[in-house]
């Protein structure tokens, strides 16, 4: 009696346990099988920043972010044009990831707690260390953000900014009036007829924005405060750690490329290297393909195809105006730094 007593108590107590658990941290699928049976990776991205994601006038999508995405395509097909792109919102974009219509989201992100915490989401990778900041019409004379006591500021909702911007306002007790736009083409114009006095967003994509302008660029203007850390990275599905780990190391081997000298035009130079770090990014020694469940050349054919994170920055952002700065190599005093590939 007594046993039957015990055990009846041990299956609640694992009833609850498994009961506690949150969904998201079941057995995840098999993100890699998946998308190989499909034939092409489905990437989560903005609809229309340019410099990150957007498409060129032959529908072609560029961008920082667009690379991200196949990069990922070029390691596991070995052929980077294998990419469906996905324009996300805001709103929709944690949805999408987490309901399995995109394989992953490369789309101006911030990294954050939270949302690694809660949504069953993680972050792979850091492609573009950037802040928030804000920009105003140079008309205003406005040349500080502390001088925007009382203003209108437009943002979008669903974002990091939101809160970045009450916490600023309130932390230097200024006031300011909201005014809350969802679509991000909205917002801009809202700004350019001038429903709000500022426009806040992440530097990179304020940069984004005044490059848009083209001859209008020069009417308006960074302000100099940055007032948040945004990390941006590439987001998968919490855990299927192997699809993590593509993507992770995907961007890490850009890295490693760039450290090494390595770029898409003079790749085949290398091939003959003595240099162990040269074999083994090769795929000449070391298996580190096949720990990945990849072909031995992947990281060759991700910069054959896509480029070193160099290439990938000069192609996408320095057209911006935006300088490498704290995204330089950690050699040159910058925060991309990649773990050995050994």
């Amino acid at each position: 009696m007594r046993l039957a007593q015990i055990g009846s108590t041990l299956g609640a107590a694992l009833l609850g346990v498994v009961l506690a658990v949150p969904a998201f941290a079941q057995p995840a699928a098999d993100t890699v099988a998946a998308i190989r049976a499909r034939g092409f990776l489905n990437c989560g991205v903005a609809p229309s920043t340019v410099g990150f994601s957007l498409p060129d006038s032959r529908g072609e999508w560029r961008g920082l972010d667009v690379d991200t995405c196949r990069g990922v395509a070029a390691a596991i097909f070995g052929d980077a044009s294998k990419v469906r792109f996905v324009a996300t919102t805001t709103q929709s974009r944690f949805t999408a990831l987490q309901s399995g219509e995109v394989d992953m989201l490369a789309r101006t992100t911030t990294w954050t707690l939270a949302r690694e915490a809660s949504l069953g989401l993680e972050f792979a990778s850091i492609t573009f260390y950037d802040g928030q900041g804000f920009m105003v019409r140079r008309d205003s004379g406005v040349t500080s953000a502390r001088a925007l006591d009382g203003a209108t500021v437009c943002v979008q909702p669903g974002t990091t900014t939101e809160l970045n911007m009450a916490d600023f306002f309130r932390t230097n007790r200024l006031r300011f009036t909201p005014v809350v736009i969802e679509n991000i083409e909205e917002i801009r114009a809202a700004f350019i007829a001038g429903r709000c006095d500022a426009y806040t967003n992440d530097a990179s994509s304020l940069a984004s924005f005044r490059f848009s302008q083209g001859a209008n660029a020069d009417r308006y203007v960074m302000l100099p405060e940055i007032i948040s850390k945004e990390p941006l990275g590439a987001v998968v599905r919490k855990g299927d750690w192997k699809f993590f780990d593509i993507v992770r190391w995907t961007h890490f081997a850009q890295v490693t490329a760039e450290e090494l000298g390595i770029t898409s035009a003079n790749l085949d130079s290398f091939a003959n290297s003595t240099n162990p770090d040269v074999q083994r990014f090769m795929g000449r020694t070391g298996d580190l393909g096949r720990m990945l469940g990849l072909n031995n050349d992947w990281a060759v054919q991700v910069v054959r195809q896509v480029g070193n994170f160099e290439e990938v920055w000069e192609r996408n952002i320095t057209p911006l105006g935006v300088p490498r700065g704290i995204n330089a190599l950690w050699t040159k005093g910058g925060l991309q730094y990649a773990p050995p590939m050994r």
